[in-house]
Protein backbone atom coordinates (compact mmCIF):
# COMPACT_ATOMS: atom_id res chain seq x y z
CA UNK A 1 0.00 0.00 0.00
CA UNK A 2 1.24 3.34 -0.95
CA UNK A 3 0.63 6.73 1.93
CA UNK A 4 -0.22 8.70 -2.00
CA UNK A 5 -0.42 6.30 -4.91
CA UNK A 6 0.79 8.12 -8.08
CA UNK A 7 1.62 5.47 -9.27
CA UNK A 8 -1.70 4.48 -9.56
CA UNK A 9 -2.92 7.65 -10.79
CA UNK A 10 -0.20 7.46 -13.38
CA UNK A 11 -1.19 4.05 -14.76
CA UNK A 12 -4.60 5.69 -15.23
CA UNK A 13 -3.75 7.96 -17.75
CA UNK A 14 -0.03 7.12 -18.77
CA UNK A 15 -1.03 7.50 -22.65
CA UNK A 16 -2.54 10.75 -22.68
CA UNK A 17 0.30 12.04 -19.97
CA UNK A 18 3.00 10.49 -22.83
CA UNK A 19 1.39 11.59 -25.77
CA UNK A 20 1.44 15.32 -24.03
CA UNK A 21 5.48 14.89 -23.38
CA UNK A 22 5.95 14.21 -27.07
CA UNK A 23 3.90 16.71 -28.17
CA UNK A 24 6.68 19.31 -26.16
CA UNK A 25 9.58 16.90 -27.37
CA UNK A 26 8.27 17.48 -31.14
CA UNK A 27 7.92 21.43 -30.63
CA UNK A 28 10.74 22.22 -28.32
CA UNK A 29 9.92 25.06 -26.60
CA UNK A 30 11.17 23.78 -23.00
CA UNK A 31 10.47 26.89 -21.13
CA UNK A 32 6.99 29.00 -21.49
CA UNK A 33 6.03 26.95 -24.18
CA UNK A 34 1.99 26.68 -25.40
CA UNK A 35 0.90 24.50 -22.71
CA UNK A 36 2.11 26.72 -19.85
CA UNK A 37 -0.17 29.71 -21.17
CA UNK A 38 -2.89 26.93 -21.99
CA UNK A 39 -2.79 25.55 -18.42
CA UNK A 40 -2.91 28.33 -17.11
CA UNK A 41 -6.02 29.96 -18.93
CA UNK A 42 -7.60 26.38 -17.83
CA UNK A 43 -6.78 26.95 -14.10
CA UNK A 44 -8.06 30.47 -13.97
CA UNK A 45 -11.29 29.73 -15.46
CA UNK A 46 -11.53 26.57 -12.86
CA UNK A 47 -10.80 28.49 -9.55
CA UNK A 48 -12.97 31.61 -10.73
CA UNK A 49 -10.42 34.69 -11.41
CA UNK A 50 -9.30 36.42 -13.50
CA UNK A 51 -5.31 35.59 -13.74
CA UNK A 52 -3.32 32.25 -13.00
CA UNK A 53 0.89 33.11 -13.09
CA UNK A 54 2.78 30.00 -13.06
CA UNK A 55 5.96 29.38 -12.08
CA UNK A 56 8.73 27.07 -10.45
CA UNK A 57 7.37 25.80 -7.10
CA UNK A 58 4.84 26.75 -4.40
CA UNK A 59 7.43 28.33 -2.22
CA UNK A 60 8.25 30.86 -5.45
CA UNK A 61 4.91 31.60 -5.51
CA UNK A 62 4.67 32.81 -2.17
CA UNK A 63 7.85 34.50 -2.14
CA UNK A 64 6.56 36.32 -5.76
CA UNK A 65 3.36 37.70 -3.86
CA UNK A 66 5.45 39.20 -1.22
CA UNK A 67 7.51 40.89 -3.45
CA UNK A 68 4.90 41.94 -5.89
CA UNK A 69 3.67 44.21 -3.05
CA UNK A 70 6.70 45.52 -2.21
CA UNK A 71 6.58 43.25 1.39
CA UNK A 72 10.16 43.61 3.10
CA UNK A 73 12.26 45.23 6.20
CA UNK A 74 9.91 46.80 8.65
CA UNK A 75 6.82 44.53 7.66
CA UNK A 76 5.38 42.19 10.18
CA UNK A 77 3.38 39.43 8.17
CA UNK A 78 0.88 37.00 10.08
CA UNK A 79 0.31 33.42 9.56
CA UNK A 80 0.46 29.80 11.44
CA UNK A 81 3.44 27.99 13.14
CA UNK A 82 1.38 24.98 12.54
CA UNK A 83 2.53 24.54 8.45
CA UNK A 84 5.58 23.34 6.44
CA UNK A 85 8.50 25.61 6.96
CA UNK A 86 8.57 27.11 3.73
CA UNK A 87 5.47 29.48 4.69
CA UNK A 88 7.49 31.52 7.08
CA UNK A 89 11.01 31.03 5.26
CA UNK A 90 9.27 33.49 2.57
CA UNK A 91 8.67 36.34 4.93
CA UNK A 92 11.99 36.35 6.34
CA UNK A 93 13.73 36.09 3.11
CA UNK A 94 11.87 39.07 1.65
CA UNK A 95 12.95 40.82 5.21
CA UNK A 96 9.43 40.94 6.98
CA UNK A 97 9.08 39.88 10.19
CA UNK A 98 6.90 36.67 10.97
CA UNK A 99 4.18 37.28 13.63
CA UNK A 100 2.97 33.48 14.02
CA UNK A 101 -0.93 33.09 15.34
CA UNK A 102 -1.87 29.94 16.84
CA UNK A 103 -4.29 27.70 15.33
CA UNK A 104 -8.05 26.49 15.87
CA UNK A 105 -7.47 23.02 17.36
CA UNK A 106 -10.22 21.69 15.29
CA UNK A 107 -10.01 22.81 11.79
CA UNK A 108 -5.58 23.05 12.17
CA UNK A 109 -6.30 26.30 10.20
CA UNK A 110 -5.23 29.72 12.15
CA UNK A 111 -7.64 31.13 14.03
CA UNK A 112 -9.39 34.27 13.07
CA UNK A 113 -10.10 35.17 16.56
CA UNK A 114 -6.26 35.12 17.30
CA UNK A 115 -5.98 36.80 14.49
CA UNK A 116 -7.44 39.83 14.96
CA UNK A 117 -6.30 40.00 18.50
CA UNK A 118 -2.39 39.72 16.89
CA UNK A 119 -2.97 42.91 15.07
CA UNK A 120 -4.49 44.97 17.90
CA UNK A 121 -1.47 43.75 19.58
CA UNK A 122 1.29 44.62 17.52
CA UNK A 123 -0.10 47.95 15.98
CA UNK A 124 2.94 49.90 17.70
CA UNK A 125 5.62 46.55 17.60
CA UNK A 126 8.96 47.43 18.44
CA UNK A 127 9.35 44.60 14.86
CA UNK A 128 7.75 46.66 12.27
CA UNK A 129 4.09 47.70 11.22
CA UNK A 130 1.49 45.35 10.07
CA UNK A 131 1.57 44.64 6.35
CA UNK A 132 0.02 41.22 5.57
CA UNK A 133 -1.86 38.04 6.56
CA UNK A 134 -0.37 34.39 4.83
CA UNK A 135 -3.37 31.96 6.08
CA UNK A 136 -2.64 28.11 4.93
CA UNK A 137 -5.29 25.86 3.35
CA UNK A 138 -3.69 23.14 6.24
CA UNK A 139 -4.73 19.49 4.70
CA UNK A 140 -6.63 20.42 1.69
CA UNK A 141 -9.27 22.74 4.11
CA UNK A 142 -9.72 26.17 3.22
CA UNK A 143 -9.07 28.56 5.95
CA UNK A 144 -11.74 30.69 7.22
CA UNK A 145 -11.51 33.10 4.47
CA UNK A 146 -15.22 34.79 5.35
CA UNK A 147 -13.80 35.97 8.72
CA UNK A 148 -10.07 36.34 7.43
CA UNK A 149 -10.94 38.45 4.56
CA UNK A 150 -13.02 41.02 6.69
CA UNK A 151 -9.96 40.86 8.97
CA UNK A 152 -7.85 41.97 6.29
CA UNK A 153 -10.21 44.66 5.18
CA UNK A 154 -10.96 46.24 8.39
CA UNK A 155 -7.39 46.73 9.25
CA UNK A 156 -5.98 47.09 5.66
CA UNK A 157 -3.46 43.97 5.27
CA UNK A 158 -2.70 42.73 2.35
CA UNK A 159 -4.02 38.84 2.19
CA UNK A 160 -2.34 36.39 0.68
CA UNK A 161 -3.92 32.35 0.55
CA UNK A 162 -1.53 29.84 0.48
CA UNK A 163 -3.07 26.39 -0.83
CA UNK A 164 -0.02 24.48 -1.43
CA UNK A 165 -2.33 21.95 0.38
CA UNK A 166 -6.15 23.23 -0.80
CA UNK A 167 -6.33 23.22 -4.75
CA UNK A 168 -9.27 21.39 -5.56
CA UNK A 169 -11.39 22.59 -2.36
CA UNK A 170 -14.36 25.46 -1.67
CA UNK A 171 -16.10 27.35 0.45
CA UNK A 172 -19.72 27.86 -0.47
CA UNK A 173 -18.71 27.15 -3.85
CA UNK A 174 -15.93 29.36 -3.83
CA UNK A 175 -12.77 27.98 -5.00
CA UNK A 176 -9.78 27.61 -3.08
CA UNK A 177 -7.13 30.02 -4.62
CA UNK A 178 -10.10 32.14 -5.36
CA UNK A 179 -9.15 34.08 -2.13
CA UNK A 180 -7.92 37.04 -0.52
CA UNK A 181 -5.40 39.58 -2.99
CA UNK A 182 -3.79 37.28 -4.08
CA UNK A 183 -3.47 32.93 -3.84
CA UNK A 184 -0.73 30.43 -4.54
CA UNK A 185 -0.66 26.62 -4.72
CA UNK A 186 2.08 24.25 -5.39
CA UNK A 187 2.50 21.79 -8.21
CA UNK A 188 4.60 19.44 -5.83
CA UNK A 189 3.81 15.49 -6.69
CA UNK A 190 2.08 15.11 -3.32
CA UNK A 191 -0.16 17.63 -3.86
CA UNK A 192 -3.68 17.10 -4.73
CA UNK A 193 -2.95 18.59 -8.82
CA UNK A 194 1.07 17.93 -8.42
CA UNK A 195 2.96 17.39 -11.32
CA UNK A 196 6.46 14.95 -11.83
CA UNK A 197 8.86 17.50 -10.21
CA UNK A 198 8.16 21.13 -9.24
CA UNK A 199 5.79 23.83 -9.97
CA UNK A 200 3.62 26.38 -8.78
CA UNK A 201 1.09 29.37 -9.72
CA UNK A 202 -0.58 32.21 -8.13
CA UNK A 203 -3.98 33.36 -8.53
CA UNK A 204 -5.52 37.03 -8.67
CA UNK A 205 -8.60 39.46 -10.15
CA UNK A 206 -6.24 42.16 -9.57
CA UNK A 207 -4.98 43.10 -13.45
CA UNK A 208 -2.24 45.24 -12.05
CA UNK A 209 -0.68 42.41 -9.41
CA UNK A 210 -0.60 40.16 -12.49
CA UNK A 211 1.32 41.78 -14.80
CA UNK A 212 4.11 42.09 -11.66
CA UNK A 213 3.92 38.47 -11.41
CA UNK A 214 4.28 37.48 -14.91
CA UNK A 215 7.59 39.97 -14.95
CA UNK A 216 9.03 39.10 -11.38
CA UNK A 217 9.04 35.59 -12.57
CA UNK A 218 11.09 36.38 -15.48
CA UNK A 219 14.01 38.62 -13.52
CA UNK A 220 11.79 41.44 -13.47
CA UNK A 221 11.16 41.56 -17.58
CA UNK A 222 9.54 44.32 -19.03
CA UNK A 223 8.33 44.08 -22.80
CA UNK A 224 11.28 41.58 -23.22
CA UNK A 225 14.12 39.85 -21.08
CA UNK A 226 16.32 42.07 -21.61
CA UNK A 227 14.24 44.99 -20.28
CA UNK A 228 14.28 44.57 -16.92
CA UNK A 229 11.90 47.02 -15.52
CA UNK A 230 12.07 45.85 -11.60
CA UNK A 231 14.67 43.32 -9.95
CA UNK A 232 12.96 39.37 -10.08
CA UNK A 233 13.74 36.18 -9.75
CA UNK A 234 13.97 32.94 -12.52
CA UNK A 235 10.75 31.43 -11.58
CA UNK A 236 9.12 29.61 -14.38
CA UNK A 237 7.29 26.01 -15.25
CA UNK A 238 8.67 24.22 -17.30
CA UNK A 239 7.24 23.09 -20.53
CA UNK A 240 6.87 19.55 -19.72
CA UNK A 241 5.59 19.70 -16.55
CA UNK A 242 2.92 21.95 -17.56
CA UNK A 243 2.11 19.12 -20.12
CA UNK A 244 1.70 16.98 -17.25
CA UNK A 245 -0.21 19.21 -15.12
CA UNK A 246 -3.02 19.67 -18.44
CA UNK A 247 -3.81 15.77 -18.42
CA UNK A 248 -3.45 15.65 -14.22
CA UNK A 249 -5.80 18.72 -14.14
CA UNK A 250 -8.38 16.68 -16.95
CA UNK A 251 -8.88 14.22 -14.35
CA UNK A 252 -8.53 16.51 -11.28
CA UNK A 253 -12.15 16.88 -10.27
CA UNK A 254 -13.50 13.58 -10.54
CA UNK A 255 -10.26 13.00 -8.37
CA UNK A 256 -11.22 15.62 -5.54
CA UNK A 257 -14.67 13.76 -5.78
CA UNK A 258 -12.89 10.19 -5.05
CA UNK A 259 -10.74 11.24 -2.07
CA UNK A 260 -13.99 12.90 -0.53
CA UNK A 261 -15.46 9.42 -1.14
CA UNK A 262 -12.07 7.91 0.88
CA UNK A 263 -12.55 10.64 3.61
CA UNK A 264 -16.10 9.97 4.25
CA UNK A 265 -15.61 6.11 4.82
CA UNK A 266 -12.61 6.50 6.71
CA UNK A 267 -14.83 9.11 8.99
CA UNK A 268 -18.04 6.75 9.60
CA UNK A 269 -15.87 3.99 10.47
CA UNK A 270 -12.89 5.90 12.65
CA UNK A 271 -15.54 8.06 14.49
CA UNK A 272 -14.65 6.28 17.86
CA UNK A 273 -11.52 5.52 17.79
CA UNK A 274 -10.18 9.00 16.56
CA UNK A 275 -10.62 12.70 16.75
CA UNK A 276 -11.34 12.83 13.35
CA UNK A 277 -10.51 16.56 11.21
CA UNK A 278 -13.54 18.74 10.92
CA UNK A 279 -14.57 20.21 7.74
CA UNK A 280 -17.28 22.87 8.69
CA UNK A 281 -20.52 23.07 6.71
CA UNK A 282 -20.19 25.01 3.26
CA UNK A 283 -16.25 23.64 2.93
CA UNK A 284 -15.28 21.48 0.66
CA UNK A 285 -11.62 19.72 1.46
CA UNK A 286 -9.35 18.34 -1.04
CA UNK A 287 -8.07 15.91 1.02
CA UNK A 288 -4.29 16.29 0.66
CA UNK A 289 -4.21 14.60 4.17
CA UNK A 290 -6.42 12.94 5.58
CA UNK A 291 -5.15 13.69 9.73
CA UNK A 292 -6.07 12.17 12.50
CA UNK A 293 -5.25 11.51 17.05
CA UNK A 294 -6.02 8.63 18.21
CA UNK A 295 -8.19 8.70 21.16
CA UNK A 296 -6.47 5.90 23.40
CA UNK A 297 -3.36 5.15 22.23
CA UNK A 298 0.02 6.95 21.65
CA UNK A 299 0.64 8.07 18.08
CA UNK A 300 4.04 6.30 18.31
CA UNK A 301 2.41 2.95 19.42
CA UNK A 302 -0.52 3.19 16.08
CA UNK A 303 2.34 4.02 13.80
CA UNK A 304 4.24 1.75 14.86
CA UNK A 305 1.32 -1.15 14.98
CA UNK A 306 0.39 0.15 10.92
CA UNK A 307 3.69 0.07 10.54
CA UNK A 308 4.15 -3.33 11.67
CA UNK A 309 1.38 -4.75 9.57
CA UNK A 310 2.65 -2.78 6.81
CA UNK A 311 0.38 0.66 6.74
CA UNK A 312 1.86 3.65 5.91
CA UNK A 313 1.58 6.84 7.99
CA UNK A 314 2.92 10.14 8.71
CA UNK A 315 3.54 12.97 10.52
CA UNK A 316 2.82 16.22 9.59
CA UNK A 317 4.13 18.74 11.69
CA UNK A 318 6.18 16.82 14.23
CA UNK A 319 7.43 20.52 15.12
CA UNK A 320 5.92 24.09 14.98
CA UNK A 321 7.47 26.74 12.97
CA UNK A 322 7.90 29.00 15.52
CA UNK A 323 10.15 26.23 17.63
CA UNK A 324 12.42 25.54 15.05
CA UNK A 325 15.69 26.23 15.13
CA UNK A 326 15.34 29.15 12.31
CA UNK A 327 12.65 30.73 14.26
CA UNK A 328 13.18 29.65 17.81
CA UNK A 329 15.32 32.95 19.35
CA UNK A 330 12.47 35.60 17.52
CA UNK A 331 9.72 33.83 18.82
CA UNK A 332 11.71 32.86 22.56
CA UNK A 333 9.22 33.06 25.26
CA UNK A 334 6.30 32.96 23.03
CA UNK A 335 3.42 29.78 23.04
CA UNK A 336 0.92 28.55 20.72
CA UNK A 337 -0.72 25.89 22.99
CA UNK A 338 -2.90 24.75 20.47
CA UNK A 339 -0.18 24.15 17.39
CA UNK A 340 2.11 22.38 20.60
CA UNK A 341 -0.56 20.42 21.07
CA UNK A 342 -1.62 19.05 18.07
CA UNK A 343 2.14 18.47 16.55
CA UNK A 344 2.40 15.63 19.01
CA UNK A 345 -0.69 13.97 18.26
CA UNK A 346 -1.33 14.40 14.58
CA UNK A 347 -0.40 11.97 12.18
CA UNK A 348 -2.06 11.35 8.58
CA UNK A 349 -2.87 7.87 6.93
CA UNK A 350 -2.85 6.83 2.84
CA UNK A 351 -5.20 9.34 1.08
CA UNK A 352 -5.82 8.94 -2.41
CA UNK A 353 -8.40 8.49 -5.55
CA UNK A 354 -7.37 5.49 -5.99
CA UNK A 355 -6.99 4.04 -2.66
CA UNK A 356 -9.05 0.66 -3.23
CA UNK A 357 -11.71 -0.18 -0.68
CA UNK A 358 -9.93 -3.24 0.37
CA UNK A 359 -6.89 -0.98 1.37
CA UNK A 360 -9.24 1.07 2.90
CA UNK A 361 -10.93 -1.41 5.01
CA UNK A 362 -7.58 -2.48 6.61
CA UNK A 363 -6.30 1.20 7.43
CA UNK A 364 -10.19 1.19 9.31
CA UNK A 365 -9.21 -2.51 11.08
CA UNK A 366 -5.40 -1.53 11.76
CA UNK A 367 -7.09 1.59 13.63
CA UNK A 368 -9.74 -0.13 15.22
CA UNK A 369 -7.35 -2.47 16.50
CA UNK A 370 -5.72 0.34 18.55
Amino acid sequence: MQFIDLKAQYSAINQKVNARIQTVLDHGKYIMGPEVFELEEKLADYVGVRHCISCANGTDALQLALMAKGVGPGDLVFTTPFTFFATAEVIALVGATPVFVDIDEATYNICPIKLEQAIVDHQSSPLGSPKAIIAVDLFGLPANYPEIERIAAENSLYLIEDAAQGFGGEIGGRKACSFGDVATTSFFPAKPLGCYGDGGALFTDDDELAEILASLRVHGKGVNKYDNVRVGVNSRLDTIQAAILLEKFAVFPGEVDARNAVANKYSELLVENCILPVVPEGYVSSWAQYTVRSKQKSREDVMAYARGVGIPTAVYYPISIHLSEAFKEQSCGLSFSNSEKVQNEVFSLPMSAYLSLEDQVRVVECLLEN
